[in-house]
C-alpha cells in the first residue's frame, strides 16, 4: 500500500488551514496511508526562555545538553504532539500521538556528542510497529525523539526523522509542510527541481531568505535515502485527488520547470 510521510514543522502548525486538511482527506481516499513526524522549535525555544536555559545551534541543530532535552522532550511528547494529535482528531482523522522512543520506535546512535550532547542520528526505525498502527487504519504522530541501545533518549531533527521514516517504509514521498506553496523562482512556482538546480537558485540568488533552509532541509532528506520531496503549504489545498500544488524535489537531473 502506498504511504506519505508529511513532517509538519512547529512553525507553521497553528496555521494549518481546512484546505491543508481536505487535501488529506483527498490522499487517504486515493489510498495513501498518512505518518506524521513534527517538530517544535518556536515552543522550545519559548520553553527554554521561560526557564532560562541557554540553548545553541551548531551547523543548524540544536546542541542538546541534559537540561535542554528534558525541555525538548516535555515540549515535543506533551505540547506540540498532543496539539498536532488533537487538531488531527477534530478534522476526522484516526490520529494516535507516539513519542519516537516508545518501544524503541526509533533507535539511534549520538551523532557528535562533543560536539552537539544529545542529538542522534536514526540508524533503525522498527516498521512492525507502525504497521499495526496503519493496518487498524490510525495515523501515527511521531515526535523526533528516539533511543538508544542503551536507553538514552535522543533529540533527533525533524527533518531527518521524517526522511528515515519514510525510507524505512519506502514511503512515495516525504511532505515538507511550510508557510508558502513551494518554491518560487522569478516569482513563478517551480514544479520541480533537482539537487543541483536547487544549489544553482541558491548560487544566483533566486532562491533567498527564508526559503533556503526548507530546500535545504529537502536536500538533505534527498541526501539520507528518499528520491523525493515536496514542499507544499500548509495554508491551501495543496493536493485535489489528482493534481499537486507544490514543488517536487529530486535526486534526478532534469529539465528545470
Amino acid at each position: 500500500m502506498k504511504s506519505i510521510v508529511i513532517k509538519c514543522g512547529g512553525s507553521v502548525m497553528n496555521e494549518l488551514s481546512p484546505s491543508f486538511f481536505e487535501s488529506m482527506k483527498n490522499l487517504e481516499e486515493a489510498g495513501y496511508r498518512l505518518i506524521f513526524v513534527h517538530g517544535g522549535g518556536p515552543d522550545i525555544n519559548k520553553m527554554l526562555e521561560i526557564h532560562q536555559v541557554k540553548s545553541e545551534f551548531v551547523n543548524g541543530l540544536r546542541k542538546t545538553t541534559a537540561e535542554v532535552m528534558e525541555i525538548v522532550e516535555m515540549v515535543l511528547s506533551g505540547q506540540a504532539n498532543r496539539k498536532l494529535t488533537t487538531m488531527l482528531h477534530l478534522n476526522g482523522f484516526k490520529a494516535v500521538g507516539i513519542n519516537g522512543s516508545d518501544y524503541g520506535f526509533l533507535q539511534a546512535d549520538y551523532m557528535n556528542e562533543q560536539e552537539l550532547g544529545f542529538v542522534g542520528e536514526i540508524n533503525q526505525v522498527k516498521t512492525e510497529f507502525l504497521d499495526i498502527i496503519l493496518n487498524h487504519h490510525y495515523l501515527p504522530v511521531i515526535t523526533p525523539i528516539a533511543m538508544t541501545e542503551n536507553g538514552v533518549k535522543l533529540n533527533v531533527n525533524a527533518d531527518f526523522a521524517a526522511a528515515s521514516v519514510a525510507k524505512a517504509i519506502d514511503a512515495e514521498s516525504c511532505i515538507f509542510v511550510t508557510d508558502v506553496e513551494g518554491v518560487l523562482i522569478d516569482g513563478v512556482l517551480a514544479l520541480e527541481l533537482d539537487t543541483a538546480g536547487v544549489n544553482e537558485h541558491i548560487k544566483s540568488g533566486q532562491i533567498s531568505g527564508g526559503m533556503i533552509p526548507k530546500v535545504s532541509s529537502a536536500v538533505s532528506a534527498l541526501e539520507h535515502g528518499l528520491q523525493s520531496v515536496m514542499i507544499v503549504s500548509g495554508k491551501n489545498e495543496f493536493f485535489d485527488g489528482t493534481m499537486w500544488n507544490g514543488t517536487k524535489i529530486t535526486k534526478k537531473s532534469g529539465v528545470l520547470q
